[in-house]
């Protein structure tokens, strides 16, 4: 016996995923030659952002180690 409450729910269920399955068709997927030029971007900003943190830490740590 399903409340009104309920049925509300599962029609707004339904709507949703159906919103979802309508707009998941209009995504547009790179090319794996994309894919792989976007990739090899975030792992060299990956690995400059983490030199500079490293630089940074090592830097602080000295100036730290010569006040005290």
């Amino acid at each position: 016996m399903a409340t009104e409450v309920q049925v509300k729910k599962q029609g707004k269920l339904k709507t949703y995923l159906r919103g979802v399955r309508t707009e998941s068709k209009k995504v547009v997927w790179p090319t794996f030659k994309q894919l792989m030029s976007y990739t090899g971007i975030v792992i060299v900003v990956s690995v400059f952002v983490s030199l500079i943190v490293y630089a940074l830490d090592f830097l602080i740590g000295y100036v730290y180690r010569l006040v005290l």
